[in-house]
Protein backbone atom coordinates (compact mmCIF):
# COMPACT_ATOMS: atom_id res chain seq x y z
CA UNK A 1 0.00 0.00 0.00
CA UNK A 2 1.43 3.44 -0.90
CA UNK A 3 2.40 5.81 1.88
CA UNK A 4 1.93 9.56 2.10
CA UNK A 5 5.38 11.11 2.21
CA UNK A 6 5.67 13.79 4.88
CA UNK A 7 8.09 16.69 4.73
CA UNK A 8 8.68 19.14 7.55
CA UNK A 9 11.44 21.39 6.19
CA UNK A 10 11.88 23.38 3.01
CA UNK A 11 15.10 21.73 1.84
CA UNK A 12 13.80 18.17 1.92
CA UNK A 13 10.56 19.24 0.27
CA UNK A 14 12.43 21.03 -2.52
CA UNK A 15 14.78 18.07 -3.03
CA UNK A 16 11.85 15.68 -3.45
CA UNK A 17 10.08 17.94 -5.93
CA UNK A 18 13.24 18.38 -7.99
CA UNK A 19 13.81 14.63 -8.05
CA UNK A 20 10.32 14.12 -9.42
CA UNK A 21 10.83 16.76 -12.09
CA UNK A 22 14.17 15.28 -13.09
CA UNK A 23 12.30 12.01 -13.61
CA UNK A 24 10.11 13.83 -16.14
CA UNK A 25 7.07 14.24 -13.88
CA UNK A 26 4.76 17.23 -13.71
CA UNK A 27 4.23 18.59 -10.18
CA UNK A 28 0.99 20.01 -8.75
CA UNK A 29 0.61 21.87 -5.45
CA UNK A 30 -2.59 22.16 -3.41
CA UNK A 31 -2.01 24.72 -0.61
CA UNK A 32 -4.27 24.27 2.44
CA UNK A 33 -4.46 25.18 6.11
CA UNK A 34 -5.64 21.71 7.06
CA UNK A 35 -8.86 20.36 8.61
CA UNK A 36 -9.63 19.03 5.18
CA UNK A 37 -13.09 18.41 3.75
CA UNK A 38 -14.60 17.21 0.47
CA UNK A 39 -13.94 20.57 -1.15
CA UNK A 40 -10.21 20.14 -0.57
CA UNK A 41 -10.39 16.64 -2.03
CA UNK A 42 -11.91 18.09 -5.20
CA UNK A 43 -8.83 20.31 -5.46
CA UNK A 44 -6.58 17.26 -5.11
CA UNK A 45 -8.56 15.50 -7.84
CA UNK A 46 -8.24 18.52 -10.12
CA UNK A 47 -4.50 18.53 -9.43
CA UNK A 48 -4.27 14.82 -10.31
CA UNK A 49 -5.99 15.55 -13.61
CA UNK A 50 -3.24 18.06 -14.44
CA UNK A 51 -0.07 16.50 -13.05
CA UNK A 52 1.79 13.28 -12.30
CA UNK A 53 2.65 14.06 -8.67
CA UNK A 54 0.37 15.96 -6.28
CA UNK A 55 1.81 17.66 -3.20
CA UNK A 56 -0.46 19.25 -0.59
CA UNK A 57 0.73 21.76 1.97
CA UNK A 58 -0.80 22.10 5.43
CA UNK A 59 0.18 25.32 7.15
CA UNK A 60 -1.92 27.77 9.14
CA UNK A 61 -0.20 30.94 8.00
CA UNK A 62 0.11 33.44 10.87
CA UNK A 63 0.75 36.50 8.72
CA UNK A 64 -2.76 36.42 7.26
CA UNK A 65 -4.29 36.65 10.74
CA UNK A 66 -4.43 39.59 13.12
CA UNK A 67 -4.28 39.17 16.87
CA UNK A 68 -8.07 39.49 17.27
CA UNK A 69 -8.82 36.72 14.75
CA UNK A 70 -9.02 32.92 14.98
CA UNK A 71 -5.40 31.83 14.42
CA UNK A 72 -5.22 30.19 17.83
CA UNK A 73 -8.46 28.21 17.43
CA UNK A 74 -8.24 27.27 13.74
CA UNK A 75 -9.34 23.61 13.70
CA UNK A 76 -6.76 20.85 13.27
CA UNK A 77 -7.02 17.11 12.50
CA UNK A 78 -3.65 16.07 11.11
CA UNK A 79 -4.05 12.27 11.15
CA UNK A 80 -7.43 12.53 9.48
CA UNK A 81 -5.99 14.99 6.95
CA UNK A 82 -3.22 12.53 6.06
CA UNK A 83 -5.71 9.71 5.61
CA UNK A 84 -7.87 11.81 3.30
CA UNK A 85 -4.93 13.02 1.23
CA UNK A 86 -3.61 9.49 0.75
CA UNK A 87 -7.03 8.19 -0.26
CA UNK A 88 -7.38 11.05 -2.77
CA UNK A 89 -4.10 10.14 -4.46
CA UNK A 90 -1.80 12.76 -2.97
CA UNK A 91 1.86 11.68 -3.05
CA UNK A 92 3.27 13.97 -0.38
CA UNK A 93 2.38 16.58 2.21
CA UNK A 94 4.47 19.55 3.27
CA UNK A 95 3.65 20.67 6.81
CA UNK A 96 6.37 22.88 8.28
CA UNK A 97 6.34 24.04 11.87
CA UNK A 98 7.04 27.58 10.65
CA UNK A 99 8.04 29.32 7.44
CA UNK A 100 9.20 32.56 9.05
CA UNK A 101 12.50 33.49 10.67
CA UNK A 102 12.03 34.49 14.30
CA UNK A 103 15.05 36.81 14.54
CA UNK A 104 17.85 37.24 17.02
CA UNK A 105 15.61 36.89 20.08
CA UNK A 106 14.30 33.35 20.56
CA UNK A 107 10.54 33.03 20.22
CA UNK A 108 10.41 29.24 20.05
CA UNK A 109 8.00 29.06 22.97
CA UNK A 110 5.52 31.28 21.17
CA UNK A 111 5.92 29.42 17.87
CA UNK A 112 4.16 31.07 14.93
CA UNK A 113 2.00 33.12 17.32
CA UNK A 114 4.76 35.73 17.24
CA UNK A 115 4.13 36.20 13.49
CA UNK A 116 0.44 37.01 13.84
CA UNK A 117 -0.13 40.60 12.69
CA UNK A 118 -0.09 42.94 15.68
CA UNK A 119 1.07 40.27 18.13
CA UNK A 120 4.05 42.30 19.26
CA UNK A 121 6.97 44.51 18.31
CA UNK A 122 9.13 43.50 15.36
CA UNK A 123 12.19 41.53 16.45
CA UNK A 124 15.54 42.55 14.96
CA UNK A 125 16.53 40.04 12.29
CA UNK A 126 13.04 38.54 11.96
CA UNK A 127 11.16 38.06 8.71
CA UNK A 128 10.46 41.43 7.07
CA UNK A 129 9.87 40.76 3.35
CA UNK A 130 6.27 40.74 2.11
CA UNK A 131 4.43 40.82 -1.21
CA UNK A 132 1.48 43.10 -1.86
CA UNK A 133 -0.82 43.07 -4.88
CA UNK A 134 -1.63 46.72 -4.55
CA UNK A 135 -5.06 47.15 -6.15
CA UNK A 136 -6.77 43.75 -6.05
CA UNK A 137 -6.19 43.45 -2.30
CA UNK A 138 -8.02 46.67 -1.43
CA UNK A 139 -11.72 45.85 -1.63
CA UNK A 140 -13.90 43.00 -0.34
CA UNK A 141 -12.01 41.16 2.43
CA UNK A 142 -9.20 43.71 2.25
CA UNK A 143 -11.36 46.40 3.86
CA UNK A 144 -11.89 44.70 7.22
CA UNK A 145 -8.74 42.53 6.97
CA UNK A 146 -6.11 44.87 5.46
CA UNK A 147 -3.31 42.53 6.54
CA UNK A 148 -4.80 39.42 4.92
CA UNK A 149 -3.64 39.44 1.30
CA UNK A 150 -0.14 40.56 2.13
CA UNK A 151 0.14 37.41 4.21
CA UNK A 152 -1.51 35.25 1.54
CA UNK A 153 0.65 36.49 -1.33
CA UNK A 154 3.81 36.11 0.72
CA UNK A 155 3.14 32.56 1.90
CA UNK A 156 2.04 31.38 -1.54
CA UNK A 157 5.21 32.85 -3.07
CA UNK A 158 7.26 31.02 -0.43
CA UNK A 159 5.44 27.76 -1.17
CA UNK A 160 6.04 28.22 -4.90
CA UNK A 161 9.76 28.76 -4.25
CA UNK A 162 9.96 25.68 -2.01
CA UNK A 163 7.82 23.17 -3.92
CA UNK A 164 8.50 24.59 -7.42
CA UNK A 165 5.22 23.29 -8.86
CA UNK A 166 4.17 23.34 -12.49
CA UNK A 167 0.56 23.91 -11.49
CA UNK A 168 -1.16 25.11 -8.29
CA UNK A 169 -4.85 24.55 -7.53
CA UNK A 170 -7.04 26.86 -5.45
CA UNK A 171 -10.74 26.95 -4.61
CA UNK A 172 -12.83 29.86 -5.85
CA UNK A 173 -14.72 30.16 -2.57
CA UNK A 174 -11.77 32.39 -1.70
CA UNK A 175 -12.37 34.26 -4.94
CA UNK A 176 -10.39 37.41 -4.18
CA UNK A 177 -7.49 35.28 -2.97
CA UNK A 178 -7.50 33.38 -6.27
CA UNK A 179 -7.47 36.62 -8.25
CA UNK A 180 -4.68 38.06 -6.10
CA UNK A 181 -2.53 34.95 -6.63
CA UNK A 182 -3.17 34.99 -10.39
CA UNK A 183 -2.05 38.62 -10.54
CA UNK A 184 1.04 37.96 -8.40
CA UNK A 185 2.04 35.07 -10.67
CA UNK A 186 1.62 37.26 -13.75
CA UNK A 187 3.42 40.28 -12.35
CA UNK A 188 6.37 38.41 -10.80
CA UNK A 189 6.80 35.94 -13.69
CA UNK A 190 6.27 32.77 -11.71
CA UNK A 191 6.33 29.79 -14.07
CA UNK A 192 3.26 28.28 -12.42
CA UNK A 193 -0.17 27.58 -13.91
CA UNK A 194 -2.80 28.74 -11.40
CA UNK A 195 -6.09 26.84 -11.58
CA UNK A 196 -9.31 27.91 -9.85
CA UNK A 197 -11.93 25.28 -8.98
CA UNK A 198 -15.62 25.95 -8.33
CA UNK A 199 -16.79 26.12 -4.71
CA UNK A 200 -17.75 22.82 -3.15
CA UNK A 201 -21.07 22.88 -1.32
CA UNK A 202 -22.88 20.82 1.29
CA UNK A 203 -26.29 19.34 0.46
CA UNK A 204 -28.07 22.40 1.88
CA UNK A 205 -25.99 24.76 -0.26
CA UNK A 206 -23.58 26.16 2.32
CA UNK A 207 -20.03 26.53 1.02
CA UNK A 208 -17.65 23.89 2.36
CA UNK A 209 -15.23 25.48 4.80
CA UNK A 210 -13.01 24.30 7.63
CA UNK A 211 -14.51 27.11 9.73
CA UNK A 212 -17.96 25.49 9.51
CA UNK A 213 -16.76 23.18 12.28
CA UNK A 214 -16.61 26.20 14.61
CA UNK A 215 -20.30 27.07 14.13
CA UNK A 216 -22.87 26.22 16.77
CA UNK A 217 -25.69 23.96 15.49
CA UNK A 218 -28.07 26.94 15.43
CA UNK A 219 -25.62 29.18 13.56
CA UNK A 220 -24.89 26.36 11.13
CA UNK A 221 -28.59 26.32 10.20
CA UNK A 222 -28.73 30.10 9.95
CA UNK A 223 -25.66 30.29 7.71
CA UNK A 224 -27.56 28.66 4.83
CA UNK A 225 -29.04 32.10 4.16
CA UNK A 226 -25.72 33.09 2.52
CA UNK A 227 -25.99 30.63 -0.36
CA UNK A 228 -29.73 31.29 -0.64
CA UNK A 229 -29.09 35.03 -1.02
CA UNK A 230 -26.40 34.38 -3.62
CA UNK A 231 -28.73 32.16 -5.63
CA UNK A 232 -31.32 34.95 -5.61
CA UNK A 233 -28.70 37.49 -6.70
CA UNK A 234 -27.51 35.28 -9.54
CA UNK A 235 -31.05 35.07 -10.91
CA UNK A 236 -31.50 38.82 -10.66
CA UNK A 237 -28.28 39.57 -12.53
CA UNK A 238 -28.85 37.00 -15.24
CA UNK A 239 -32.50 37.59 -16.05
CA UNK A 240 -33.78 40.83 -14.49
CA UNK A 241 -33.14 44.56 -14.52
CA UNK A 242 -32.06 45.10 -10.92
CA UNK A 243 -29.20 47.56 -10.36
CA UNK A 244 -26.00 46.58 -8.49
CA UNK A 245 -26.95 48.78 -5.53
CA UNK A 246 -30.39 47.15 -5.30
CA UNK A 247 -28.86 43.67 -5.28
CA UNK A 248 -26.34 44.71 -2.65
CA UNK A 249 -29.04 46.11 -0.35
CA UNK A 250 -31.35 43.11 -0.76
CA UNK A 251 -28.61 40.54 -0.15
CA UNK A 252 -27.48 42.45 2.94
CA UNK A 253 -31.05 42.47 4.23
CA UNK A 254 -31.48 38.74 3.61
CA UNK A 255 -28.29 37.90 5.52
CA UNK A 256 -29.24 40.15 8.43
CA UNK A 257 -32.75 38.72 8.65
CA UNK A 258 -31.25 35.23 8.45
CA UNK A 259 -29.26 35.83 11.64
CA UNK A 260 -25.91 36.95 10.26
CA UNK A 261 -23.86 40.05 10.95
CA UNK A 262 -22.72 41.36 7.59
CA UNK A 263 -19.09 42.34 7.12
CA UNK A 264 -19.62 43.22 3.47
CA UNK A 265 -21.73 42.50 0.41
CA UNK A 266 -20.03 43.59 -2.81
CA UNK A 267 -21.14 43.54 -6.43
CA UNK A 268 -18.07 43.88 -8.63
CA UNK A 269 -16.54 43.12 -11.98
CA UNK A 270 -15.41 39.50 -11.71
CA UNK A 271 -11.92 40.18 -13.10
CA UNK A 272 -10.76 43.50 -11.69
CA UNK A 273 -12.99 43.43 -8.56
CA UNK A 274 -14.07 47.04 -9.02
CA UNK A 275 -17.47 47.95 -7.57
CA UNK A 276 -20.19 48.29 -10.22
CA UNK A 277 -22.70 51.11 -10.57
CA UNK A 278 -24.46 49.50 -13.53
CA UNK A 279 -24.38 46.26 -15.50
CA UNK A 280 -23.26 45.74 -19.09
CA UNK A 281 -24.63 42.89 -21.19
CA UNK A 282 -22.22 39.96 -21.32
CA UNK A 283 -20.30 41.15 -18.25
CA UNK A 284 -19.15 38.63 -15.63
CA UNK A 285 -20.34 39.91 -12.26
CA UNK A 286 -19.09 38.80 -8.85
CA UNK A 287 -21.39 38.96 -5.84
CA UNK A 288 -19.28 38.36 -2.74
CA UNK A 289 -20.34 38.07 0.89
CA UNK A 290 -18.56 37.97 4.23
CA UNK A 291 -20.73 37.58 7.33
CA UNK A 292 -20.39 36.53 10.94
CA UNK A 293 -22.55 33.87 12.54
CA UNK A 294 -21.69 34.04 16.19
CA UNK A 295 -17.94 34.66 16.22
CA UNK A 296 -17.31 32.72 12.99
CA UNK A 297 -16.67 34.68 9.81
CA UNK A 298 -17.81 32.96 6.62
CA UNK A 299 -17.28 33.99 3.01
CA UNK A 300 -19.01 32.92 -0.20
CA UNK A 301 -19.62 34.23 -3.68
CA UNK A 302 -21.22 33.65 -7.05
CA UNK A 303 -20.24 34.76 -10.54
CA UNK A 304 -23.14 35.53 -12.88
CA UNK A 305 -23.22 36.68 -16.49
CA UNK A 306 -25.43 39.67 -17.24
CA UNK A 307 -27.75 38.73 -20.08
CA UNK A 308 -28.87 41.23 -22.68
CA UNK A 309 -32.18 42.87 -21.74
Amino acid sequence: MPELLQFKDANSMRDYSRQQRQAGKRIALVPTMGYLHAGHMSLVQAARDRADVVIASIYVNPTQFSRNEDFGVYPKARKDDHRKLLAAGCAAVFEPASLYYSGTVSSDSAGDNANVVGAGEHVVGAHETFIQVEQLQKGLCGVSRPHFFRGVATIVAKLFNIVEPDVAVFGKKDYQQWRVICRMVRDLDFDVEVVGIATGREEDGIAMSSRNALLTPKDRQRAVCISQALKWAEGQISHHEAAPSGIQHEVTDRISKGGGRVDYVSVTDAENLQELKQFVAGQEVLVAIAAFFGSVRLIDNVVAIKQAG
